[in-house]
């Protein structure tokens, strides 16, 4: 071979085919690193926001302008249609959302009625964010735990007894009022009625029934409900009628036997 002659590797590509190809990768990569860091996925726009959804201060003040401002107020600040929002604490909107008495409805003649929610968890957390911007104070939402029964049902017959009746399934008061049955209440619902006084209710502070307190009542509500079935054991529940109505049957029950039994007898003796 001469000096001189360029041997060419036909395995190989051009250097500069090399080079534009390493270029184009180093590219590639840089485009990768930084659509990772604005939070795009590969393929579309950007995660939790790529069909638009607004964040959650965004959308919490969406549902109050389109469900509560008109009667509580752009700011919160109450109406003639409703009262102020400002400083009711978390325990208060987030029991009347998710007992779904908020928003009213013209159906329930604008009376706040208990029903499903008309928000999902997500929304209602929102809503319960946005309104505490609002302004401070009130009750936190409550933490529930497991308590004791016994004390419970000592503090149910104390305190609630009077309108919720005896076996939680609630009463009409002598002014019309409706008192809500409790067998759908969960323990958080229980905490927060407790702790804020929904409608006619009185509202309990920390210093009258303290957080232990709270546990055993929410516990004894649970128990009322019959989800472990204690208070139907050994008989008929009577569709929870209580016990005044449960014995006034139990009395017709057993005269009308007895009734029975002495004309039988009667008959036999002739």
């Amino acid at each position: 071979m001469k000096e001189g002659t360029r041997v060419h590797d036909h395995g190989r590509p051009p250097a500069r085919f090399r080079r534009l190809g390493m270029v184009a990768a180093i590219t590639a990569i840089a485009a990768v690193v930084l659509l990772a860091g604005q939070g795009v996925p590969a393929g579309g726009a950007p995660a939790d926001r790529a069909a638009g959804q607004p964040g959650d201060d965004d959308r919490g003040q969406e549902l109050y302008r389109q469900s509560c401002a008109s009667c509580h107020g752009p700011e919160g600040e109450g109406t003639q249609r409703g009262p102020g929002l400002v400083g009711v604490g978390e325990a208060s909107v987030d029991f009347q959302l998710r007992t779904g008495r908020m928003p009213v409805s013209t159906e329930d003649g604008y009376r706040p009625v208990h029903q499903e929610p008309q928000f999902g968890a997500a929304d209602i957390r929102a809503l319960v964010d946005h309104v505490g911007d609002f302004g401070g104070g009130g009750p936190p939402i409550p933490r529930v735990r497991p308590g004791d029964s016994r004390l419970g049902m000592r503090l149910y017959l104390d305190s609630c007894a009077a309108c919720h009746s005896s076996t939680g399934r609630g009463s009409t008061l002598t002014d019309g009022t409706v008192v809500p049955s409790l067998f759908d209440a969960t323990p958080t619902q229980v905490g927060e009625a407790v702790r804020v006084g929904p409608s006619v209710m009185p509202a309990y502070p920390e210093s009258v029934i303290d957080a232990g307190q709270l546990d055993a009542l929410a516990g004894y509500v649970d128990t009322l409900q019959g989800d472990r079935g204690d208070l139907d054991r050994g008989g008929l529940s009577l569709d929870r009628m209580g016990p005044v109505a449960e014995g006034m049957v139990a009395w017709a029950v057993g005269l009308l036997l007895l009734v029975f039994l002495v004309r039988w007898l009667g008959s036999r003796a002739r």
